[in-house]
């Protein structure tokens, strides 16, 4: 053999090589996100209808946690805090329908740096655009609001996939978000359903919920059909998967509240050869957790994120990660001003209401405007028979008129039912997690009421923020 063709089998050897080190150090990255589905809707965390066997394989092939949350159950919140690694007074997104802070970068910046592309398709509610530069991806429904909506094409996710170098490509989904229109609602007949216990038992409601879970089901399908691409890729063993369920869905006690039902989400995460396959963890995490993780195993720094990097819980290494995850909701525009924060430890919730004198509301869930199947019949249904069963006048007592302080001893309570505060043994527990969530508000910059106000949350829309 002569020297040049040893020379060259020794280039293509150490080329080789190179290549196998570069996949190791920038794994690709595809997450997978549904819209407003409560996490224990899911069989994989307890829920007793909806059928998921897409997410249920998925859970065999990864890793489940049990304890992951985000900081705000409302749609553009939460995924501006998966964005950019920040919560929401940090990112400047701590109202529905806003807008985050100019100066800061997100995903899209960060993972490009180090050699990513990065897209987004379907869901995007985030702003502004210059923040979270996302290659747009065709193929998903953008709009969550839509009635109806066409099939998705994959066509364009296979093509962002098949480039040579790295991708972090988000799949954001439009189901199960109202209106419920997607999927087969006959499988699920309303009067053999089980209803989650903080959800009234009225015939409309059972309806809806039918139709709801359906959205699940098509929501699965789409997820089996898009792990199909990503294998047919040949990428499969270089990428990280994370599937989300976002926050909770669009029933009372869910979505729009500091609730476990509105905070928890459903998190799984495969990567075949680095993940344990068909392992759960309690260790908690947050949103903002998520793109530190990123940027880690992609051998990049987080800087001044608010979240920190769980990779060694991916890999086994440990199995824990925070000490505390903590929430907020601020009401305005999606009802009157009905500030709350919140703060857990996995096992108890404090939380803290600091307009207790007034009385929530929430115009989406409980009005009707336009074509009513955006909006939710049922609740009407919920105040007619709240005059004669008890069991439903006291939903929407709990939903509506809330005490300055709530404690929960969350883990042998996950509906959050049975409110502590006033048991004098917990006395210590509360004292404590109120100093830490108060804290938490001062280094956040959080004044509270303040926040939750048409001033503050015009100032954001605009690119102003007054805090």
């Amino acid at each position: 053999m002569s020297g040049g063709m040893k020379t060259f089998i020794l280039f293509l050897s150490l080329f080789k090589i190179s290549m196998v080190l570069s996949l190791a150090d920038h794994p690709n990255f595809l997450i997978i996100l549904a819209d407003d589905c409560t996490y224990n809707d899911l069989p994989l965390y307890g829920g007793k209808n909806a059928k998921t066997p897409n997410i249920d394989k998925l859970a065999t092939e990864g890793l489940t946690f049990n304890q992951a949350y985000v900081s705000s159950s409302m749609c553009q919140p939460c995924r501006a805090e998966l964005y950019s690694g920040l919560y929401p007074m940090g990112n400047g997104c701590a109202w529905n329908h806003s807008g985050c802070r100019p100066d800061i970068q997100g995903m899209p910046q960060m993972l490009g740096k180090l050699g990513y592309r990065v897209g987004l398709a379907g869901k995007t509610h985030i702003r502004p655009s210059t923040v979270f530069p996302f290659e747009k991806v065709e193929g998903f429904d953008p709009n969550c609001v839509r009635n109806p909506t066409e099939p998705h094409d994959l066509g364009p996710t296979e093509n962002f996939m098949a480039k040579d170098d790295p991708f972090c490509l988000v799949v954001a989904l439009t189901e199960p978000h109202v209106p419920w229109v997607m999927g087969d609602a006959s499988k699920y007949p309303p009067k053999k359903m089980k209803l989650p216990p903080n959800i009234a038992d009225t015939p409309r409601t059972r309806e809806d919920f039918s139709k709801y879970l359906a959205e699940i089901t098509y929501m699965d399908e789409q997820i089996g059909d898009i792990l199909v691409t990503l294998k047919e890729s040949g990428k499969e063993g270089d990428t990280l998967v994370l599937f989300s369920s976002e926050q909770g869905s669009q029933f009372p006690g869910c979505k729009w509240t500091t609730w476990n039902a509105g905070l928890h989400t459903a998190l799984i995460a495969k990567w075949p050869g680095i993940v344990e396959p068909g392992r759960r963890t309690d260790a908690l995490i947050q949103y903002a957790d998520v793109l530190p993780t990123l940027l880690d195993l992609a051998g990049g720094k987080s800087g001044k994120l608010d979240g920190s990097s769980f990779a060694g819980v991916l890999k086994g290494k440990i199995d824990s990660h925070r000490k505390y995850v903590y929430g907020m909701h601020n009401n305005f525009p999606e009802g009157p001003p009905y500030p709350t924060r919140t703060i857990s430890d996995g096992d108890f919730r404090l939380i803290l209401n600091l307009t207790p004198n007034e009385m929530f509301i929430e115009k989406h869930l409980m009005g009707l405007k336009g074509n009513a199947v955006l909006n939710n019949p049922y609740w009407a249904t919920w105040v007619r028979d709240a005059w004669n069963k008890p069991e439903i006048y006291r939903l929407i007592k709990r939903y509506q008129n809330r005490p300055s302080i709530s404690f929960y001893e969350t883990r042998k309570d996950p509906y959050e039912m049975n409110d502590l505060a006033e048991d004098p043994k917990y006395a210590d527990s509360i004292s404590d997690m109120k100093k830490e969530l108060l804290s938490w508000m001062k280094a956040e910059g959080d004044p509270g009421v303040a926040l939750d106000s048409q001033k503050a949350h015009q100032a954001a829309k605009e690119g102003k923020h007054l805090f």
